[in-house]
């Protein structure tokens, strides 16, 4: 649903995705507009005893890349204030990238004895890039409906509090996913398959809403204990097995 959390975190995600996805490409060799960060090839410091060298990742590349993919035709839209809430949110993906870019280093010397390193930056895995966003989206900031020269936040005793690069905004309270509505393209939970014994999103606790769980008992038969038979073919049992299946009311 446009302008909610969730479009707020789709939007971040799928930018921060595709930097990621393009910056690793280059690093690879497998892009040939790009390649390594060439600013990093020279320098470092040599009174701690390192330098910079390897394929340092090119995420201004990425970033580059992502906002002429993806802000374009948001640019060009009509959307008004909704435009502008999704560019940031983009924004906020690429800049959760950037952010979380992290030095390694590789020791050189006699023995292992690190006398030299060589270092080079890289990105950090997107699981990690996803668990940042996914705590920018929990912390997400309503914004007013009024857009004049800037986003600025819907409460008005926190304006003064300024909005950050990498917050992810929202303009609309989300609908309740728990219920079908056709309108907007909600399922509802009714009928989902869940698990009884997790914690997680996938819990019967969570994605049932409180509504409880139907369960039932499901037979699977299939082939088993198969062995081969000279010559030649291959003999198998028929085994069964039951297994509980939870539901959502």
């Amino acid at each position: 649903v446009a302008g909610t959390k969730e479009s707020a975190f789709l939007h971040a995600v799928t930018a921060a995705g595709l930097v990621h996805s393009v910056t690793r490409a280059c690093s690879a060799g497998n892009v040939t507009e790009c390649s390594c960060d060439g600013s990093l090839r020279s320098g470092g410091s040599p009174s701690e005893g390192w330098h910079w060298g390897g394929c340092s990742d090119d995420v201004r590349y990425g970033v580059s890349f992502s906002r002429q993919f993806l802000d374009a035709p948001l640019r060009n839209a009509s959307g008004g204030g909704l435009a502008a809430l999704n560019l940031h949110n983009n924004e906020a993906g690429r800049q959760a990238v950037a952010k979380l870019m992290s030095v390694d280093c590789r020791c050189h010397g006699v023995s292992g004895s690190c006398a030299v390193k060589t270092c080079w930056k890289t990105m950090s895995s997107f699981e990690k890039i996803g668990r940042f966003l996914k705590d920018k989206y929990e912390n997400s900031i309503q914004i007013s409906d009024r857009v004049k020269k800037k986003l600025r936040r819907k409460e008005k005793s926190q304006r003064k509090i300024p909005i950050q690069k990498e917050d992810l905004l929202y303009l609309n309270k989300s609908p309740n996913y728990c219920v079908e509505d056709p309108k907007l393209g909600i399922p509802g939970t009714q009928g989902r398959e869940c698990n009884r014994t997790s914690e997680g999103p996938d819990g019967c606790n969570l994605l049932c809403c409180g509504r409880g769980y139907n369960t039932h008992v499901v037979r699977h038969v299939e082939r088993c204990e198969c062995k081969f038979v000279w010559c030649c073919y291959v003999r198998c049992r028929r085994c069964e097995t039951m297994t509980d299946v939870h539901t959502c009311k």
